[in-house]
């Protein structure tokens, strides 16, 4: 509106300070995201006290919205089940989240995880596709040193309209899948390997350089992004 002369500097500047936050003293909230994006504010547990963390649930359902926690400690999540003793936690993604989950797409989500070891991260990016509002199905224990796993299951995950691949080791299974799919496929490397893998980085750097079409690659360990971005294909 800016740019085609329909408001004036000063009437967009106070749009932008006008937009509704919600003050705590340690955060301040966001409380326009689900408007503007679809998707509101989701909280990174790691680093935040889990005083600061129920403080932030309180508010965001206080303004009538969900709520979603990534990355919590079990101290924190004992703090959330105790101020709000409905909410749904996951101890093993380290998620918790409370409101209603239902699915609003009709297509789904699939996610391949290349060993049991990547369960973890594969368990963010359902509970947060889920929470999103996608349908999501599960394939775990695939990986490479198995091809037989993957190919089992094959024709199920081609009903799908994007696919999250979480892989540790050196990440091959990413690009076998693209190259199996039409769907796009969403690599997550993950920090499961022994030394050399580097934390993650020998996945990550193989699932960049990946030969087959059609791959996008989230950072380490990060089911969420690959969540987020994958309901952003499926509900489109």
């Amino acid at each position: 509106m800016l740019a085609d002369g329909r408001i004036s500097l000063d009437d967009a500047e106070s749009m932008i300070c006008g937009l509704p936050i919600i003050e705590l003293g340690h955060t301040r909230i966001d409380a326009d995201r689900l408007r503007r994006t679809g998707i509101g504010e989701v909280v990174y547990g790691a680093g935040k006290t889990p005083e600061q963390i129920v403080d932030i649930a309180g508010a965001l359902l206080s303004s009538g919205q969900r709520f979603l926690a990534t990355r919590l400690s079990d101290s924190a999540a004992a703090a959330l089940k105790k101020a709000f003793p409905e909410i749904e936690i996951d101890s093993f993604a380290g998620i918790a989240r409370m409101g209603k989950i239902s699915p609003t797409t009709k297509t789904k989500i699939a996610i391949v995880s290349a060993g049991t070891s990547d369960m973890r991260v594969a368990e963010e990016a359902r509970l947060c596709a889920e929470f999103f509002g996608s349908r999501v199905e599960t394939f775990y224990d695939c990986g490479v040193a198995g091809l037989s796993r993957l190919l089992s299951s094959i024709d199920k995950i081609r009903e799908a309209r994007v696919v999250i691949v979480v892989a540790g080791m050196e990440g091959a299974l990413a690009s076998v899948v693209a190259g199996l799919l039409k769907a796009p496929v969403i690599a997550v490397p993950t920090s499961v390997g022994y030394g050399a893998n580097f934390g993650g980085l020998s996945a990550l750097l193989s699932m960049i350089n990946s030969c087959a079409n059609g791959v996008s690659v989230v950072n380490i360990d990060n089911g969420f992004g690959a969540a987020y971005n994958a309901h952003l294909i499926n509900s489109a």
